[in-house]
């Protein structure tokens, strides 16, 4: 019986480590979740590492002791962030899972664009939790819950900046009605709006996810925009999306409409969003990302702004573990030791 080794680059349980073991008795983990910190702190910006580091973790072992593991690794389960020359150092490397949903995190390495298999665990995430999230900051504007903190500032209420909007009957734009963008849709028809989707790929004829009036391609966005109240970005972070709402885009947009964005900042170009706000052309702005988020704390203009709402990339956060990485990992091990074709593999011209 041949061994497949698999190499756990970031943290795992001992449960998630027992689950990979399960697959099959060829199966060999080797935890070395906190190896490659001090690796990490060197080649990342300072604001990544202490982001996602322990403060205390320095990494384990010498580099020669690292690239031993690196180089009898055949798979490589990791997270984020990650040294960025696995490929260089594990010439036995054919398959790379990580655990985040999103394939842009990657661009930075030199797995990007090579030969070597790589899945996401895209559709798997906190998708629900993203969701509550992306409608809880469409009521925070919505009802104007962003004056709160003025008013307490000053000491006294003002009531007519308030302005709050009723949702039933106002209309919800989802851009990307993926896993993520399928649950903000149903919770936004649950609260009695119109929602309409963009995919990359619609299928005419196909049924509409749950709470969905109707799905377009990229090319009905622009049309959506000018009949939406509310427009969440959901979509994958490629070069088709790079800067996807620009000016012209927030021209399109309905006066007075919420954005949220819980995908990547880089959709944004954020100029072009100042120069809307400076223009009361939004209500508010909900962003969970922005440009450079794991290199710097956001652009003061946008912080700054009563009608932005800045969180540091937690819209997945929650009390329950519904994050599904482990298991389609352990799916697509199952489908690799038998042959068979596996799920969420990155297309590199699509960029996901």
């Amino acid at each position: 019986m041949r061994e497949t080794n698999v190499l756990a680059i970031n943290r795992i349980s001992p449960a998630e480590r027992a689950r990979i073991e399960a697959v099959d008795p060829a199966v060999r983990v080797t935890d070395a979740g906190g190896w490659f910190d001090g690796e990490i702190r060197d080649t990342w910006p300072a604001y990544t590492s202490s982001r996602y580091l322990s403060p205390t973790s320095a990494g384990h072992g010498t580099r020669e002791e690292r690239d031993r593991l690196l180089s009898k690794a055949e798979i490589i389960l990791g997270g984020w962030p990650y040294p960025l020359d696995l490929r260089a150092r594990a010439p036995h490397l054919r398959w790379f899972h990580q655990r985040p949903a999103g394939a842009s995190n990657l661009r930075l390495g030199d797995l990007w664009g090579g030969d070597v298999i790589v899945t996401t665990s895209r559709g798997v995430g906190s998708t629900l939790a993203i969701a509550e999230y992306a409608v809880a900051g469409i009521l925070y504007f919505a009802k104007g819950l962003n004056r709160v903190a003025l008013d307490r500032e000053t000491g006294s209420f003002d009531h007519r900046p308030y302005r709050s909007l009723l949702l039933d009957g106002k209309t919800a734009c989802v851009v990307g009605a993926g896993g993520i963008g399928q649950d903000v849709g149903r919770l936004c028809a649950g609260l009695g709006m119109r929602v309409v989707g963009t995919r990359r790929t619609p299928q005419p004829g196909a049924p509409l996810p749950d709470g969905f009036n109707k799905i377009g391609g990229p090319s009905d966005l622009d049309g959506f925009l000018g009949q939406s109240d509310v427009v969440v970005i959901c979509c994958q972070w490629t070069p088709e999306t790079d800067r996807l709402f620009n000016t012209e885009r927030f021209a399109r947009m309905k006066p007075g409409s919420i954005l949220v964005n819980v995908a990547r900042g880089e959709i944004i170009d954020e100029d072009a969003l100042v120069d809307a706000l400076q223009r009361d052309h939004l209500r508010g702005a909900v962003l969970d990302v922005y440009v450079g988020e794991f290199e710097h704390p956001p652009p003061k203009r946008l912080w700054s702004d009563p009608r932005v709402m800045i969180t540091p990339h937690v819209s997945g956060a929650s009390d329950e573990n519904r994050h599904g990485a482990i298991d389609i990992f352990c799916d697509n091990l199952r489908a690799y030791l038998d042959g068979r074709p596996l799920r969420n593999v990155i297309d590199w011209q699509r960029g996901y």
